[in-house]
């Protein structure tokens, strides 16, 4: 009886037989193998070199028979020898396949321990936070003064989220002087420009041949779609942030037409954004009541706002870049520092109406505002004083956006009526009620950042030159409500984002 090779399936010249197995091996292969594994080829047991068996065995060989020589033999024999192979080839693709899912899994469950990980510090960093004010409260309470300058002596790291209490702090005087100065600034900047037009400014001819140069498709989640805020870098108009239904903002760069930062962290769909014109900074407002303070290097959040009750409908950015106006459908405003997450004023819309407000906006020079009433009224507030100085009825149905002119005279507005109106803060009066057609929707106003276009959102985008008020050109590119509009540098271009999750740009 011949003895074959457990490995080769030929006949060993050096048969060895392994004690582990019982299987006859040729010496030189499971000596290969063992130096390799350290195993038994066939029970995979530990196995070394000196346990083999050395069979004696008489050198004669028995020859093939004649009829393994013929040609149909040969044949036959190459063709068992290329199934083998495919057979081998499959297993290997097997174990391939198999090694590939083990390694994905994984994985998944490195990232979700990174994660895990990640937050428990957070939350832990948080808690230690909160335990270090404990000491400062008792002597906050005694003394009043320094409520303010206590959050600043306790260390934060960086990138820390700080949910701050609705208290308000006030106003100290170095705020108001910040506000004073920088208004002045502003306003002698304006007075020196006098009413010449920006050089690089584009032509009202070249606007009427603007047309969709670029479009972007789902920005947000396509289970809950629409894109309900925009904003865009003043300093670089080709950043943009948006807010979704989907509860989530996404930062977006036109340069490079990629998606850099997704910030998740509100609870209901994001109504409101800022892109910060001078840094890299958002802030988000949500109808689940928060507002919260992003950097947009990491998409985290650094302060969580809670100034209101109820849903955030209006978010406005001071001149000075340091402060923040926000209105609530719970018929408030308030006034936040964006560096420390705290509420400086808030203030109620009016005790005896049960009206919530809908849009605010800060003037370009920063002492005063305007807010809008879900019962059609646009509000004038002076900040300092906290005092409603004037009102502008004319509108019906809820105020859906208001927008000051870079020049400081004009107010923008519109409401559920299908108009806008223009009002002039000289004289308090409306001066020019642009009639569209009965079916329109306003919801979005932009001017362009000298004062000379306006555009216009809703079921369609309008462009109109001030002054004259021509209509310049409009596009009707969206399947959906437009929500927001902007101009680029010089009304160099025009951005827009829609409920049908399109964010377009319009150019030459």
């Amino acid at each position: 009886m011949a003895m074959y090779c457990s490995i080769s399936n030929e006949i060993p010249e050096h048969p060895c037989v392994s004690p582990a197995s019982g299987h006859v091996f040729e010496r030189r292969l499971i000596e290969k193998y063992i130096a390799e594994n350290g195993t038994d080829p066939i029970t995979g047991d530990v196995l070394s070199e000196e346990q083999l068996i050395e069979v004696k065995a008489s050198p004669l060989v028995k020859p093939r028979p004649p009829s393994a020589t013929s040609i149909p033999a040969i044949l036959k024999g190459l063709q068992d020898e290329w199934d083998a192979c495919m057979l081998h080839s499959f297993t290997l693709r097997q174990q391939l396949q198999t090694a590939r899912q083990e390694l994905s899994h994984a994985l998944y469950q490195h990232d979700a321990a990174c994660r895990v990980i990640a937050r428990l510090t957070k939350e832990v960093t948080a808690a230690r936070e909160a335990l270090a004010t404990l000491k400062p409260q008792a002597g906050i309470a005694a003394v009043p003064a320094a409520s303010a300058a206590a959050p600043a002596s306790i260390p934060m790291e960086e990138n820390m989220e700080v949910s701050v209490p609705a208290g308000e702090t006030g106003m100290s005087e170095e705020v108001l002087q910040k506000l004073q100065k920088k208004a002045t600034l502003l306003t002698a900047e304006r007075k020196k420009r006098g009413k010449r037009m920006p050089e690089d400014l584009t032509a009202p001819e070249k606007l009427r041949n603007y047309h969709q140069v670029a479009t972007y498709p789902g920005l947000h989640s396509a289970s809950t779609p629409g894109i309900l805020a925009l904003d865009v870098q003043l300093t670089d108009t080709s950043k943009v942030l948006t807010g979704g239904l989907d509860k989530n903002a996404i930062v977006f760069y036109k340069d490079t037409e990629q998606v850099v930062a997704t910030l998740k962290g509100h609870t209901k769909k994001v109504t409101n954004v800022i892109y910060h014109p001078t840094e890299e900074i958002g802030i988000t407002g949500s109808a689940d009541s928060n507002i919260k303070v992003w950097s947009l290097l990491n998409g985290t959040c650094t302060h969580t706002i809670k100034a209101h009750d109820e849903g955030v409908t209006g978010l406005s950015l001071h001149a000075t870049g340091d402060y923040l106006l926000s209105c609530s459908a719970d018929q408030h405003w308030a006034f936040s520092d964006i560096r420390t997450g705290h509420v400086l004023n808030k203030c109620l819309s009016d005790p005896s109406v049960n009206q919530g407000l809908t849009c605010a906006q800060f003037h370009p020079d920063g002492l005063i505002f305007g807010t809008g009433t879900s019962d059609s009224l646009i509000k004038i507030w002076d900040l300092k004083e906290r005092a409603n100085v004037a009102k502008f009825p004319g509108h019906s149905g809820p105020i859906t956006d208001i927008t000051f002119s870079e020049n400081g005279y004009y107010l923008a507005t519109s409401a559920d009526d299908a108009v806008v109106k223009l009002w002039d803060l000289r004289k308090l009066k409306n001066f020019k009620t642009i009639t569209l057609h009965d079916t329109f929707e306003v919801k979005s106003l932009s001017f362009d950042q000298s004062g000379t276009y306006l555009a216009v959102g809703g079921s369609e985008i309008q462009i109109y030159v001030v002054k004259q008020w021509e209509l310049l050109n409009s596009f009707n590119d969206h399947t959906g409500l437009v929500t927001g509009v902007k101009f680029g540098q010089h009304a160099g271009s025009l951005i827009s984002s829609s409920m049908d999750r399109h964010l377009k740009f319009f150019s030459l």
